[in-house]
């Protein structure tokens, strides 16, 4: 049914309350869509390691094993062309489309990307669960969306509903949800959103919590909080994290460019490349096989001598380039915190040689690393605080986490290395962009593509072009309508001689088809002062 301007307008006046009965069913089914995902990638883990115990010393069965890695390889990759959106992690294709810059279809990538991911972990590739449940729980939301026959506004808050509990479900972390959802997946605050992230990110936790337990995603114990007179390391620490953090950008990126460049390889010879991978250090070094849990309890345990922490971090960090980059259905976000976690590890034990550093706070800089590595990566701080105290179930490093999150920020922002998600999802879009011009992609634009009106809002930031500014002064993008101005919690209908101030929210519709140029648009005259 096609979605007139009135009919989006009335909707729009009732979403505070509409968003929280639909925050808690899309939370309802995404959560159970998660937590299932969580479970199959649990029994891949288990079946990997028999399979590796099975095989070792046995050349026949290692012929075996390999042959089995080509055909998952095979699998993946046709499980690739049938659906591209699955490839790599999910939370860039999920971004874009909040931002009415893509387009998915949930009936194919839910199974796609499901099956895909199972496979990938199946294998033994260095691949998150984070950016597959977040992908997952999207799609959720826009299934129950597509179900009701909501407009295109109200599937993007869904979307993020979605998203939140993805991520929720898969680290036990509710709260971490709500913050990346709004942080790095919605771009954007309000309310009604925010009560109805909630709503999904709690009841997915919820649910998957019931079924699997409470436990926090890492179990090892901070006895003491970092005295202050070690905080000068702190600041070392946060600079190291953010030189790497910008280099783990950086060759993320290079190995996606390296796989595109050879003519023969295609969707499935490069997954070949990294499924023999796999198979290589399963024999060699299994430990760096997966997302890496195990690695985490060896390394707090104190299980791990310095040069066996640094050769892992090395072997774990290009095994992790050579598995992304192949666009494997499977995410960065487990993967990169365990590589925080061991430059934590190598950073604390370098301090208690060189420094005399009591060895019982080596697993606070384990902890810190994570927090500062994410990121100097996503560059999404508050979640990364968020995420990490929720992870580990302790509090009490609030101050030295916001200390090295900080200084990591900095540093990865000084050093021009733009957030990882922003930097997949442009690459993404000049993709599906020249696929459009040479025709190939008209087949997935729907025949009704721009009928709907899309409501979009927007903050005045301090400084902005907008501020101290008429209606009538501004040179406003073509096809939008300025619809509504919420001042000090109050709306009101803008009109020409109505001057703009920092701090007002703005409510703006166009078609569908052009939200993402709408969106780009009002950003910059939102926030830039030029």
């Amino acid at each position: 049914m096609k979605k007139d301007t009135s009919h989006t307008l009335k909707r729009a006046q009732r979403f505070p309350v509409i968003l929280i009965g639909e925050g808690l069913l899309v939370g309802a089914v995404s959560g159970l869509i998660v937590m299932l995902y969580r479970i199959a990638l649990t029994f891949a883990g288990q079946w990997l390691n028999k399979i590796l115990e099975y095989i070792n010393g046995h050349p026949i069965r290692i012929l075996g094993w390999f042959a089995a890695l080509l055909l998952l390889a095979v699998l993946v990759g046709r499980l690739v062309k049938w659906e591209p959106m699955i490839s790599g992690s999910g939370i860039p294709q999920v971004e874009g489309e909040v931002l009415g810059k893509l387009s998915q279809n949930w009936k194919r990538v839910l199974p796609a990307k499901f099956a895909g991911g199972f496979l990938c972990l199946l294998g033994g590739l260095s691949l998150g669960r984070e950016g597959p449940s977040i992908q997952l729980g999207a799609m959720g939301g826009q299934g129950v969306s597509r179900f009701f026959d909501r407009g295109k506004t109200e599937e993007r808050y869904l979307m993020t509903c979605g998203a939140s509990a993805g991520l929720a479900a898969a680290f036990h972390a509710p709260l971490a949800g709500v913050m990346f959802a709004l942080e790095e997946i919605h771009k954007g605050f309000s309310v009604s959103l925010l009560i109805s992230v909630m709503t999904a990110s709690v009841t997915a936790d919820y649910i998957c919590s019931h079924i699997m337990g409470i436990d926090p995603v890492f179990q090892f114990e901070l006895e003491h909080v970092l005295p202050q007179n070690y905080y000068w390391m702190l600041l070392v620490l946060g600079v190291i994290l953010g030189l790497l953090g910008a280099f783990y950008n950086k060759v993320m990126l290079k190995a996606q460019e390296l796989y595109k460049k050879p003519k023969f390889l295609n969707e499935t010879t490069r997954l070949v490349i990294a499924f023999l991978a796999a198979g290589v250090l399963g024999l060699l070094m299994p430990s760096v096989l997966g997302s890496g849990g195990g690695l985490i309890v060896s390394l707090t345990d104190g299980e791990m001598v310095l040069r066996l922490v640094i050769l892992t971090f090395v072997v774990k960090f290009l095994f992790s380039a050579v598995s992304f980059g192949s666009g494997a259905p499977g995410g960065i976000f487990f993967p990169l915190l365990i590589l925080g976690a061991l430059i934590g590890g190598a950073f604390a034990m370098t301090g208690v040689e060189l420094f005399g550093l009591d060895p019982v706070y080596i697993n606070n800089f384990v902890l810190l690393a994570m927090a500062g590595f994410f990121t100097a990566i996503v560059r999404a701080p508050v979640t990364g605080i968020i995420l990490l105290f929720e992870m580990s179930g302790s509090v009490s490093q609030m101050l030295s986490l916001a200390v090295v999150s900080v200084v990591a920020y900095i540093t990865a922002t000084l050093l021009k290395s733009e957030p990882i998600y922003e930097s997949l999802l442009n690459r993404l879009l000049d993709g599906q962009k020249k696929k459009s011009e040479s025709g190939e992609n008209s087949r997935r634009q729907g025949a009704g593509a721009g009928r709907q009106k899309v409501l979009s809002e927007f903050v005045i930031m301090s400084g902005s072009v907008l501020e101290d500014r008429t209606v009538m002064e501004i040179h406003w993008p073509n096809n939008c309508l300025l619809v509504a101005l919420e001042r000090n919690g109050k709306e009101m209908i803008p009109r020409g001689k109505t001057r703009l101030m920092a701090g007002d929210r703005l409510t703006v519709m166009t078609d569908e088809r052009d939200a993402g140029y709408i969106h780009d648009k009002l950003e910059n005259l939102c926030y830039t002062s030029f």
